[in-house]
């Protein structure tokens, strides 16, 4: 497994993490939640916290933002102490929930207000922060309608510049795209990453796979309270054997002469296809044409499987397919 945790100690002058945590747990009387996790986090970078529900998730974050308290271990956002110094880490965060936090009886432009208020902003501070997030969050024409006629992913936008008010160093995102249709996942997605050039790190817990894949610089996979692997998303993936060339026949004799060829592969007579073992480079799909096109043998389709968070997912946590992390 890909594990993180014996990051290089702090030198003096070198700026602390955005996020770190050490040995920290959660328990619910005999249900424990969180069993001694650990995490490091670079500024200006997305991390996200894959794992199924119930896996905690947002326990996690709960802690990071001074929610609640963790029974034990330590950790410090942006330089602070999570139980010493709270005022200071929620000065430096801002929290995206699974639920919204809009107001759906009042405007776009009122629910940033709203936030321009609690986060203590004057009036004409409010206003040009309310209006420039707004702008910036493609909200101007909905800006004085009820967030009630919103749609799913207007609403999750206003949500967002909500967040912003404050210009938080680190935001938190928990599972920000469900329930969303794709286009306006992609939206968020690009929203996200647009956070992160501008200098803002992203701690993102989802159950959506391809959305790790697409954003996250590092990844981990928490089931049962313990991380179980952390890398980068091409690190995990290479913990995970199982790539193959699957092919396609048109003829029961030229599968099985592509069978006696390569003498290998999982033959399946009724779906006239051979599957073979590779690892998705272009010299091993090379080597395979040769040797087929060598002998003549008439191949219709090929298609290529390299493994993929959800192969990583079921070779770490050993989740049955029911429990299958959702994808789409």
């Amino acid at each position: 497994m890909l594990r993180g945790m014996n990051s290089p100690r702090q030198h003096p002058g070198q700026a602390p993490p955005a996020i770190e945590a050490l040995g920290l747990r959660k328990a619910y009387g005999a249900k424990v939640v969180l069993d001694g996790i650990d995490l490091r986090v670079p500024r200006g970078t997305i991390f996200s916290l894959l794992g199924p529900n119930g896996a905690g998730k947002t326990t996690t974050v709960q802690i990071l933002s001074t929610l609640i308290r963790a029974d034990a271990g330590t950790a410090r956002i942006a330089g602070h102490d999570v139980v010493a110094e709270p005022q200071s880490v929620r000065a430096a965060i801002g929290v995206t929930g699974q639920f919204s936090a809009v107001d759906n009886l009042i405007t776009g432009e009122e629910n940033m207000a709203l936030m321009a208020d609690l986060h203590h902003l004057d009036r004409r501070e409010g206003r040009r922060v309310t209006a420039e997030l707004l702008e910036r969050f493609d909200l101007v024409d909905a800006a004085k309608k009820p967030a009630a006629t919103y749609s799913g992913g207007m609403r999750r936008r206003l949500d967002l510049a909500m967040t912003l008010v404050g210009s938080p160093e680190v935001i938190f995102l928990d599972e920000p795209t469900t329930g969303l249709d794709p286009r306006a996942r992609h939206a968020v997605w690009q929203i996200i990453r647009e956070l992160v050039d501008g200098g803002v790190t992203v701690f993102l817990t989802t159950q959506y796979l391809e959305e790790a894949d697409q954003l996250a610089d590092r990844i981990a996979v928490l089931t049962d309270g313990r991380i179980v692997a952390e890398g980068t998303a091409d690190e995990l993936k290479r913990l995970v054997p199982g790539g193959h060339v699957r092919l396609r026949f048109l003829d029961p004799a030229e599968l099985a002469r592509a069978a006696e060829v390569l003498g290998v592969g999982l033959r399946d007579d009724e779906a006239l296809t051979l599957q073979v073992p590779g690892d998705g480079s272009v010299h091993t799909l090379r080597a395979l044409l040769d040797a087929l096109d060598g002998a003549r043998v008439a191949v219709d389709s090929l298609t290529m499987h390299t493994p993929d968070l959800d192969d990583v997912f079921f070779a770490v946590t050993g989740r049955p397919e029911h429990e299958k992390v959702r994808t789409r």
